[in-house]
């Protein structure tokens, strides 16, 4: 590997979950602390980051796919090849085999370990190995600059890891063991983010209601106590968490969603699947009738809240009546909307070599019958919100003339006529429904 000058303009390409969206935000804040500048064109940029996700089976193709386009396209302009950077999930599952397999690749850093990324950039410059998937003991949080500039909805990480080992799931293998934030690590960051310009936050975690901590005091905490605290953060109008696990789903949380005006009336708590016995294979730790009833008490709590959930179809051994099963679980929940995936194996993981592997057809049959209830119900939550009034977050332009794009309390998209700027809060009454979005009719400008 020969040595070249440093590059001088970047792109930082993010595939998978929020946590990957706020790890690649990270990474572009650090590259620009090292005065390069985000190139206009991805694919004009000296150094690319691609920023993977290992949940899905084909997310590594795709990876091989994009680094071989990244090349070709460089050839095409008669250009130098981009330093190329893997980084996040994919880096930490298969690391070395990167660059053996993909000579074009110059940089492996994981997902903890990206703090060093500026550092891995001139290791790679030079013309020597850039290589890093430690998972260090010290947090890699105090490494990253300053907040600067965001938009009106941040994310914060302020748990990552996963102890819960669900026999499909990567994620303990290249996320590590559930870690927690300290307390004022997090509201500093958050006052940054608020300063920067954002009045909602979404906090992050694998199991983010898994948190925990001590806060200023010295007292132990879990994460209704750090909503609580951020509650009182002067500027910060909405506050959102996601992912959780049913297991940590506290009595404390539970009961903020019902006392604390700015946590929005939204919980996206996976459930996977609606068969005791696929969930006892898939080690969740839980059963059907306590999740039922787990959603019986937040929904008491906060009678309006939107439920959304993760569902797996076609996990080994599944049959036609474990999948009654998750549809009559659907049907008695009621979703304002859900993610459903067919069950991919991931090596390394014990379902992968589990028998009864269920066959392709069976699963997209599945597939499409359970996204199609789904779809049924977030259609019906949409429909229902007619006439609601309620506050809306302008996050961006729409594609039509003087529309602009916002979101619900509920995580709904909301389409808008009107001239107010972006972080700005309206109240609006929904007027229109469809599958994926809805209307709004602006009524009155609300202070943030």
């Amino acid at each position: 590997m020969s040595a070249r000058p440093l590059p001088r303009s970047f792109a930082v390409k993010s595939f998978g979950c929020q946590m990957n969206v706020y790890d690649g935000e990270r990474m572009a804040e650090l590259l620009a602390g090292q005065g390069m500048v985000p190139a206009a064109d991805g694919e004009a940029a000296e150094l690319v980051v691609l920023n993977t996700c290992h949940i899905r089976e084909k997310a590594a193709e795709k990876v091989y796919s994009d680094i071989g386009r990244l090349v070709k396209a460089s050839h095409a302009a008669g250009a130098a090849k981009p330093l190329i950077a893997v980084a996040g999930c994919v880096a930490q599952a298969e690391g070395a085999e990167i660059v053996q397999r993909a000579r074009a690749v110059d940089i492996v850093v994981g997902p903890q370990a990206y703090h060093r990324l500026p550092d891995l950039v001139a290791r790679a410059a030079a013309g020597a190995p850039a290589l890093d998937t430690d998972m260090p003991a010290e947090s890699k949080f105090g490494a990253l600059p300053a907040r600067r500039k965001v938009g009106p909805a941040a994310f914060l990480t302020v748990q990552e890891g996963c102890d819960k080992f669900c026999t499909y799931c990567v994620v303990p293998y290249t996320r590590g063991a559930e870690s927690s934030r300290p307390w004022s690590a997090i509201l500093n960051e958050a006052r940054a983010l608020v300063d920067a310009g954002a009045c909602e936050i979404t906090l992050l975690g694998q199991n983010v209601n898994a948190w925990t901590g001590e806060d200023e005091a010295g007292r132990r905490q879990g994460l209704d106590g750090l909503i609580r605290a951020l509650d009182r953060l002067p500027g910060l109008a909405r506050i959102r968490y996601t992912t959780s696990h049913p297991n940590d789903m506290s009595d404390a949380l539970i009961a903020a969603h019902g006392e604390i005006a700015s946590l929005m009336p939204f919980l996206h708590l996976p459930v996977q699947s609606g068969s005791d016995r696929i969930l006892k294979a898939m080690n969740r730790s839980h059963t059907t009738d306590a999740y039922l009833r787990l959603i019986e008490r937040v929904r008491a709590a906060r009678p309006d809240i939107a439920i959304s959930g993760d569902f797996i179809v076609g996990f080994p051994g599944e049959t036609d009546a474990d999948f009654a099963a998750t549809l009559a679980l659907v049907e008695a929940v009621g979703h304002a909307q859900a993610f459903s995936f067919k069950y991919s194996p991931r090596p390394g993981t014990p379902a992968a070599t589990m028998d009864d592997q269920i066959a392709p057809a069976v699963m997209d049959a599945r597939l499409q019958a359970l996204q199609a209830l789904l779809n049924r119900q977030q259609h019906g939550f949409n429909t229902a919100s007619l006439g609601r009034r309620c506050t809306v977050l302008i996050e961006r332009r729409g594609k039509l003339p003087g529309q602009m794009l916002g979101k619900s309390p509920w995580l709904q998209s909301v389409h808008i006529q009107t001239d107010a700027p972006i972080g700005s809060l309206l109240e609006v009454e929904i007027v229109a429904a469809g599958p994926n979005s809805v209307s709004g009719e602006y009524r009155a400008r609300i202070a943030a």
